[in-house]
């Protein structure tokens, strides 16, 4: 049946027309509104002098934003102004800011105008130069100018690692966007478009690392069937700056090695080891590294032949030490057997071991002390080892903060670790200076964070968690940048730069996270979450074969009191901070709120700084996170006019999804403590819709990543 010509071109016109699914992310290089004359003459009139991968890629980049940004609009183009983009060896120019230039580190970049007419950037590396321009087109499409000092950075972290918790089966352990995006039946004979597009993405934020199976390990990646795969990928990501890890199991010797122990000081299976470094860099030369979990979770480790984590890492640092390669080993040790708050745990077994690690180990911290919690205190770790390096874990995916249905925006949790004060050398010592090196010198400095990312087409199933990838990127390049700014960037970037919308959905994002903390785990509430999948609200939730996968053990909630206490009249994990910390947090009277439940048991009665009682300020924040998930929602419907209609409905559908399960929240949280405070909910606070038993019978079914 042929097609009349006018149903043709009406068909065509409406593909043409086809909403944004989301899966450009923040590079959509949509047209510049009223652009300025550098920046027609930036995207119109350039010389990319090199030849590499990496510069194809670069130049491919130009070409691609020149046609998104400028060339639609057809604008008349500017011979006076000029963009020039080359490593600084290849320059030829007189006059250089050279104090600027020298100081840049191999994957910084300069961005400065030379002699008012021609726009540089320059870099000693070829992946700097990517990155720097990377960053001037997104200084580009936000509408930014540069300034006249111009722009010279250099990444204050050296690892910018993004961990999958990929199987090889394609599950994805606490991952809500789908399935993992490596296909490792297909690979390595088909190579993906979406493995390009990955990196892309990623170089465009500064990450220069992936880890690409999950810290729970399966041994089967270290042999040749699948390290032929992970080559493959390693020559796709290579012209991008990244470089690939994988996770190392600590019995491999026995599962794929045919040795009879994985003792660490055991010299067959050292030499085991060392030959399988050996192997894999002959299949990829700069491969990274590993990454281990070890002796936590029902995962291997050195405590199986009473070794210390020291023993373990160093035996793997010892194999990849002439390779050049990293091991980067999880402090996220804890053990059901251990009659000790989980809160100490990884403390007391680290910080002993404070340099004796190798000088390739690097000890990656989580952010606090107990599993990625909406809100908590930073792990005390962060101000115990001067003398090994630490590098810091970071959970991009939303394990305990509403999965891929909340909006969340996580770079003020970020913001709010990486500022805090540890004390180490006196006051001034943010997690920021630990992690960057700064404070106590480390040859190593990394960021790790758990990805967001799946085969989902926008990535990350919520359009705005894409916002948290885009964030993480920021943060490990410079951990004292600032949310506020990496939100606006963002909108602008992925939206529009429409003022009114920027505006309106930066204070949105800017205030989630705290907004999903109060219908969640307000006052230092911690891990009340329903079980093994941690998906929606489960105080009640007590027994099993650990005490410490169950809400009770954290809220301790009875008729007189709720909250743990980690005081030295209980746990006394607050003696793992500094003094100056221990005073402050460990007084009721100047312990922030907002900290109040995670080191103290408090009673009911208790008076608060608004002279409210525990009970009735507690309430009152589960209804504020409901109000404001609602307003959420309706604000959220006065932006149809300003982006897609796709994009729109999708994020609409999921804020209303957020409203009601944040009312789940509140409902299910305070009928379950209710029953201990025995009083009334305070004015303001809305009934519950059900009883207790509802919500303590109602079971979620299919939850993902579990």
């Amino acid at each position: 049946m042929r097609f009349p010509i006018t149903l043709f071109f009406i068909l065509f016109m409406s593909l043409q027309g086809f909403s944004n699914d989301g899966y450009k992310l923040w590079l959509q290089y949509f047209p510049i509104q009223e652009p300025e004359a550098w920046q027609i003459s930036a995207l119109s009139n350039y010389e990319v002098i090199g030849s590499s991968a990496t510069i194809s890629i670069l130049k491919k980049e130009l070409e691609t934003a020149s046609i998104g940004m400028i060339q639609s609009l057809n604008p008349k183009k500017s011979t006076d102004h000029s963009l020039l983009i080359s490593k600084i060896e290849d320059l030829g120019i007189p006059n250089l800011p050279n104090e600027k230039i020298d100081q840049l580190t191999a994957d910084g970049f300069g961005i400065f105008i030379y002699s008012s007419n021609q726009l540089i950037v320059t870099s000693k590396t070829d992946i700097g130069l990517l990155y720097g321009t990377f960053r001037l087109l997104q200084y580009i499409q936000t509408g930014t100018s540069i300034p006249a000092m111009g722009i010279f950075e250099s990444p204050k972290v050296q690892y910018r690692v993004l961990n999958h918790w990929d199987n090889l089966d394609r599950t994805v352990e606490r991952g809500y966007a789908g399935f993992s995006i490596w296909n490792w039946h297909r690979l390595p004979r088909h190579i993906d478009q979406q493995y390009h597009d990955y990196a892309r993405a990623n170089a465009s934020i500064g990450i220069n690392g992936t880890v690409l199976t999950n810290v729970n390990a399966n041994a089967l990646i270290l042999t040749p069937e699948y390290l032929e795969k992970v080559q493959a990928l390693a020559d796709v990501f290579r012209p991008y700056g990244i470089k690939v890890y994988v996770t190392a199991r600590f019995s491999a010797p026995m599962e794929i090695g045919n040795l009879s122990t994985a003792d660490p000081l055991d010299p067959d299976v050292r030499q085991w080891w060392k030959s399988k470094a050996d192997e894999i860099y002959k299949y990829i030369p700069d491969f990274g590294g590993f990454v281990v979990k070890a002796d936590s979770e029902g995962q291997p480790g050195p405590h199986n032949y009473q070794r210390t984590q020291a023993d373990g890492a160093n035996m793997l640092a010892e194999a990849l030490q002439e390779h050049h390669g990293i091991v980067m080993w999880r402090a996220f040790v804890y053990n059901e057997h251990t009659p000790d708050d989980r809160h100490k745990q990884a403390y007391n077994e680290f910080k002993p071991l404070d340099g004796k690690f190798l000088d390739n180990v690097i000890v990656q911290v989580k952010n606090g002390a107990i599993d990625f919690q909406p809100r908590e205190p930073f792990h005390p770790l962060f101000g115990a080892m001067p003398n090994t390096p630490l590098m810091m874990e970071f959970q991009i995916t939303q394990e305990y903060l509403g999965h891929d249905t909340h909006l969340a925006f996580l770079a003020p949790l970020f913001e709010e670790v990486l500022n805090e004060d540890t004390y180490a050398k006196g006051k001034g010592s943010p997690v920021a200076k630990v992690i960057d090196g700064s404070l106590h010198g480390y040859q190593l400095t990394g960021m790790a964070g758990v990805a967001n990312i799946g085969t989902d087409r926008n990535w990350t199933g919520h359009h705005f968690h894409q916002a948290n990838w885009f964030a993480f990127g920021r943060l490990a390049w410079n951990p004292y940048e600032n949310a506020q700014t990496i939100a606006a960037d963002w909108l602008r970037l992925t939206f529009t730069t429409n003022p009114t919308f920027v505006t309106t959905m930066q204070e949105i994002m800017l205030n989630s996270r705290e907004m999903v903390v109060n219908y969640m785990t307000p006052l230092g509430l911690h891990h009340i979450m329903a079980a093994s999948h941690h998906y929606g609200p489960g105080p009640w939730v007590s027994g099993g074969r650990r005490a410490d996968w169950t809400a009770t053990y954290y809220h301790q909630a009875n008729e007189k009191s709720i909250g743990f206490d980690r005081t030295t009249k209980g746990s006394d994990a607050l003696s793992q901070y500094a003094s100056e910390i221990q005073q402050q947090w460990g007084n009721l009277e100047t312990v922030p709120e907002k900290y109040l439940l995670w080191f103290h048991q408090v009673d009911w009665n208790q008076s608060l700084s608004d002279g409210d009682n525990l009970w009735n300020n507690l309430a009152r924040q589960y209804q504020k996170g409901v109000e404001e998930a609602r307003r959420n929602r309706d604000t959220w419907e006065q932006m149809a006019p300003y982006i897609d209609s796709e994009r729109f409905q999708h994020i609409h559908s999921f804020l209303k999804i957020q409203a009601e399960e944040a009312q789940w929240w509140k409902d299910a949280c305070l009928l379950y403590f209710g029953q201990f405070s025995k009083m009334p909910l305070p004015s303001g606070v809305e009934p519950p819709a059900h009883d207790l038993a509802y919500y303590m019978n109602y079971k979620p079914q299919h939850v993902p990543g579990i």
